[in-house]
């Protein structure tokens, strides 16, 4: 815990230095000072704490507690295997992302940008996940809730000079802060009912309102992890965020949902009297969400946007998955329960290396090209073939292609519907083959997607001169991406060892009763063997793969066959006007699910002998936004405005405001 502590300190430190930073003039020399000093300090306490979280042992549970003087509350950390888990994506992509924001930012004009700002909020972000995941107390939760949230918003406004920009770091910050607002009142409603705002007082045996709790729970949490309808910050921040603030954002960040909504059960009370509807309503909204996720990932062609889209995919999965181990409570199946929480736990790892490493790639394809509209891309597998092959390996990862990371985390929740085909009653079975349809949906949907984002960016001809005229990183300076690269690998090659490290966060999933444990521990060892057979087939068709590339290139190198221009479409010569555009790759699946991609089509032309040149727009406005928080937001902006009238500036009818008030009191009060 004392190696933790550090971690803790160094990142409030470097917070303060750089903060200091800031405050002087801004020039040349204070920007590189606070790129050194800020992802220095990051690096640093990234290190430390993950050293931390395994100096202890990952099975043990640790506590510090320090009064800090405040009329209530305390500074109560915990470190438990529960937290040990959501921490190692916030160390591991905490560190990458520092380094590579680093590299990115080291030729910021400091007219446009305060770097020591920049590196402050940074580490008061790790700073505040870091407290989240490890705060044992509710007050102390939700400063650290409110540090974590606020943070971004000043990421997000990196580039503020652009109105999107501006406009998507306040949608994010009104979407945070109305999460906020109902797990105030989640936490308000149990310390009533407690009496304390420890944790472990909290826990109570028998709370009443549960079904409340679990609601404010559910849209407070869910606020933050993304899941629909109330994901519409997503696709606007991370589009506007520097490519390495969208990195830790979408792989640690969002993760915060989900762990705040698991640890929360500790409030719940007893499993065996959890009503049994909410697992299913969490299995319902965790598939609505991925489903909605992936098919409008489908219609971006704006590749951030669609990586965006695609972490509301996945954050679905994962509530999809703690639905599934509610449902195994309720009915008293372990394999159910163990499977469900364990392939939402093991995804979530998964996740946060792939979808790190998109991120990351797609700021370099931004640096290179100055822009990340697929449209005006193609052709930069041989401009930058490393960041391809990086590129491509996330791709596979994320679309479950063996035998990477993705695939296992996939295959232990369909593992966990399957055997749920078991259950009593066949409204369940029918409920979980539906789920297991949407799954497997989502997973072929989502090949689709990054075909499409790999297909559209890096092969075939460029399309534009934006493609042409690059600035191509060099080899080195992409070697902080090999850290997300490396744990896509060996989280497929080493399946088991990575799924087991969650086995012992079962045990602090207090709705894991004791009932449970002992043949969770069976289920668990049956599917470690699965995945060692996985993970060894897997390894030896990836090394066979190897070898034949190889070859290849050693039979083509003899032979002395040149390379020719790139086949498209059946012409060789042709311009590059007629290869496939992100619009006409997904133009079959629009005809299908044109209503829930929010597909439009705007088409100009003029007839005549000599017509005026013809256009086709295509574009896919998020439904949910326009249709519903749009006219909601005005209709508050109409009734606020109206009320202005109350505040003239005459102090005369401020004084009858105040009399009117007293009156109001004093008959309420007789009465």
């Amino acid at each position: 815990m004392e190696t933790f502590l550090l971690a803790l300190l160094l990142m409030a430190v470097g917070a303060l230095l750089t903060g200091v930073v800031a405050l002087r003039p801004v020039s040349v020399a204070t920007n590189r000072t606070a790129n050194f000093i800020g992802p220095a300090s990051a690096a640093a306490a990234c290190l430390l704490g993950a050293y931390g979280l395994f100096s202890g042992g990952w099975s043990s549970a640790e506590s510090f507690i320090l009064p800090w003087g405040l009329p209530f509350g305390s500074f109560a950390l915990g470190l438990d295997p529960l937290s040990r888990l959501f921490l190692l994506p916030v160390f591991a992509l905490g560190f990458t992302c520092a380094l590579s924001g680093c590299i990115s930012l080291r030729h910021c004009d400091p007219s446009e940008h305060n770097l020591g700002a920049h590196w402050l909020f940074y580490l008061l972000l790790l700073l505040g996940m870091t407290c989240v995941m490890t705060a044992r107390d509710a007050l102390l939760f939700m400063l650290s809730w409110e540090i974590m949230s606020l943070s971004p918003f000043f990421l997000i406004d990196f580039n503020d000079r652009d109105r999107l920009v501006q406009d998507a770091s306040w949608v994010y910050l009104v979407a945070a802060h109305l999460g906020a607002v109902l797990l105030i009142a989640f936490f308000a409603l149990l310390w009533q009912q407690s009496g304390s705002t420890l944790f472990s007082a909290m826990a109570m045996k028998s709370p009443s309102h549960v079904t409340a709790l679990f609601l404010l729970a559910l849209l407070g949490f869910g606020a933050k992890a993304g899941l629909a309808p109330l994901h519409v910050w997503l696709p606007e921040a991370h589009p506007a965020a520097p490519s390495h603030v969208s990195a830790l954002l979408s792989g640690a960040m969002l993760n915060a949902g989900l762990y705040g909504l698991i640890r929360s059960f500790d409030f719940f009370g007893p499993a065996q009297l959890l009503p049994g509807w909410w697992g299913w309503l969490l299995m319902a909204v965790g598939m609505l969400t991925a489903l909605m996720g992936i098919l409008k990932a489908l219609a971006q062609s704006n590749l951030k946007r669609l990586l965006a889209y695609s972490s509301v995919e996945n954050m679905g999965l994962m509530v999809m998955g703690a639905g599934i181990g509610l449902v195994g409570i309720h009915t008293g199946s372990a394999w159910t329960a163990a499977l469900g929480f364990s392939g939402c736990l093991f995804h979530m790892l998964n996740h946060s290396a792939f979808k790190g490493l998109l991120f990351l790639c797609a700021g370099e394809v931004l640096h290179a090209t100055g822009t990340v509209n697929m449209t005006a891309l193609g052709g930069l597998q041989r401009r930058m073939p490393l960041l391809g092959a990086l590129f491509a390996l996330g791709a596979a990862s994320i679309a479950c292609l063996p035998p990477f990371n993705g695939f296992a985390g996939e295959f232990v929740l369909s593992l966990s519907m399957i055997r749920s085909l078991e259950l009593p009653g066949m409204e369940q079975k029918i409920a979980m083959l539906a789920c297991l349809t949407g799954l497997m949906l989502t997973s072929g949907v989502s090949a689709a997607v990054y075909a499409k984002a790999y297909g559209m960016t890096f092969l075939g001809q460029p399309r534009t001169s934006a493609a042409v005229d690059i600035h191509a990183p060099e080899n080195r300076l992409l070697l902080p991406l090999l850290v997300p690269a490396a744990a896509c690998v060996c989280g497929g090659l080493f399946a088991p060892w990575a799924f087991k490290m969650v086995q012992p966060t079962l045990e602090f999933i207090p709705v894991m009763h004791a009932g449970l444990m002992a043949p969770a521990g069976h289920v668990i060892a049956s599917t470690e063997r699965l995945l060692t057979h996985i993970s060894l087939f897997g390894g030896a068709a990836l090394l066979l793969v190897l070898i034949a590339g190889l070859a290849r290139r050693a039979l083509l190198a003899r032979s002395g066959v040149k390379r020719g221009p790139v086949w498209g479409c059946g012409y060789q010569y042709g311009t590059p006007r007629i290869q496939y555009t992100p619009a006409s790759f997904v133009e079959p699946a629009s005809r299908i699910f044109g209503h829930v991609m929010g597909t439009t089509v705007k088409v100009t032309k003029t007839d005549g002998l000599f017509p005026d040149p013809a256009s086709l727009d295509v574009d896919a406005p998020d439904v949910v936004r326009g249709k519903f928080y749009a006219p909601l937001f005005q209709l508050m902006e109409r009734a606020c405005n109206a009320l202005k009238i109350l505040q003239n500036g005459l102090v005369n009818m401020y004084i009858l405001y105040i009399l009117i008030t007293l009156v109001a009191l004093l008959i309420w009060g007789i009465a």
